[in-house]
């Protein structure tokens, strides 16, 4: 029988946070299915969302439903599954790891998986149907994590700090990689590389975002079960360990979840900066440490940042789309300082 640390956070503030999150949410998601090169009305896009499920009628404008179903809706879903992923990857890794400045990429899947997306787009960019590029950078993105841990074991363990250092190693040696690709790859298939490598929704489709969708489903289901561990976690590994949690199995799971989870967030996005370390910071001060309801904090806050940055990217400039790394970035950036000043000023 686990234990379970108290945390004290009025109701009343995470019950304020999840509305705002939520309502923020299904505004952006609007907003993103409204706006465009192409106007479509409020009207034709519930008539688009229900019309094949026979509730209502079909849009008089073709165009609308096919615009919607073709280009707008997959990308919509396929921006709230990755900023999801990405958000709950970071939760669990700064958990796991009990420091707030942990995230996905620590462990190399990011950069891992940059090298395999580069290498498909020089050798076999249209390979397996055009999946070529997202199983490559599924693939690459897991093996660089198995990698990082392999290297870091030591006496049948691996501790965090070496696992940290590993993680900064490997995602070196993949950045030189992943360059040396770029540097040799023709001019369209460097464009590409380098597009992907500041991640971009654009050109999604169905067959992709339910690809996506198997993966996310189980891995957050999956953390979700974790919750309780990972909230025993944080007494310290010594009383987690006296209460039963075994902790070099949960820290394994957690690695692997959270590998899991960015590898298919960047397998077809590419690689999108600071929604795993921003987002469940920023929770985490909203909402406190508790893990059954940070996660889905998490989960919802993520999806918003990456809907509205993709909402900027093909909309801040007329007929342009624009990566979304660039606007996570300067989300992240300024409020990743803010958050470090303000814990300076707390002397923390």
């Amino acid at each position: 029988m686990t234990s379970q640390p108290t945390f004290n956070r009025p109701k009343l503030r995470v019950f304020l946070t999840f509305s705002i999150v939520l309502c923020s949410l299904v505004a952006s998601t609007l907003a993103s299915a409204l706006l465009g090169q192409y106007s479509i009305s409020v009207g034709d896009i519930f008539k688009s969302t229900f019309a094949p499920l026979g509730i209502l009628d079909y849009p008089k404008d073709a165009l609308a439903f096919s615009t919607l179903w073709n280009i707008r809706f997959p990308r919509i879903v396929l921006g709230l599954l990755v900023g999801a992923a990405l958000a709950v990857a970071g939760a669990v890794m700064q958990a796991v790891f009990s420091n707030p400045l942990a995230e996905p990429g620590i462990i190399g899947v990011s950069s891992g998986a940059s090298v395999g997306a580069a290498l498909a787009f020089v050798f076999v960019p249209h390979a397996l149907a055009g999946f070529a590029v997202p199983l490559s950078a599924f693939a690459s993105g897991l093996i660089a994590a198995l990698v990082v841990y392999t290297l870091s074991r030591s006496q049948g363990k691996a501790d965090v700090i070496v696992l940290v250092l590993t993680g900064i190693a490997v995602t070196a040696v993949c950045t030189a990689l992943a360059s040396i690709a770029t540097y040799i790859a023709p001019t369209t298939a460097r464009d590409h590389i380098v597009f992907w490598q500041m991640g971009s929704l654009n050109g999604t489709t169905w067959p992709q975002v339910f690809t996506v969708l198997v993966v996310v489903i189980v891995g957050i289901s999956w953390a979700f079960t974790l919750a309780q561990k990972l909230d025993t976690l944080s007494l310290g590994e010594r009383a987690a360990g006296h209460v039963g949690v075994n902790v070099q199995g949960l820290r394994v799971t957690a690695i692997i979840l959270a590998t899991l989870l960015t590898a298919a967030a960047v397998a077809y996005a590419g690689v999108i900066a600071f929604v795993g370390l921003i987002v469940p910071h920023v929770m985490r001060l909203a909402l406190g440490p508790l893990n059954k309801i940070l996660l889905p904090g998490a989960m919802f806050a993520g999806a918003l940042l990456v809907t509205l940055s993709d909402l900027a990217a093909r909309t801040l400039i007329p007929f342009a789309d624009l990566p979304i790394g660039i606007f996570t970035a300067l989300v992240g950036g300024p409020t990743f300082f803010i958050l470090l000043r303000t814990r300076l000023r707390m002397g923390r």
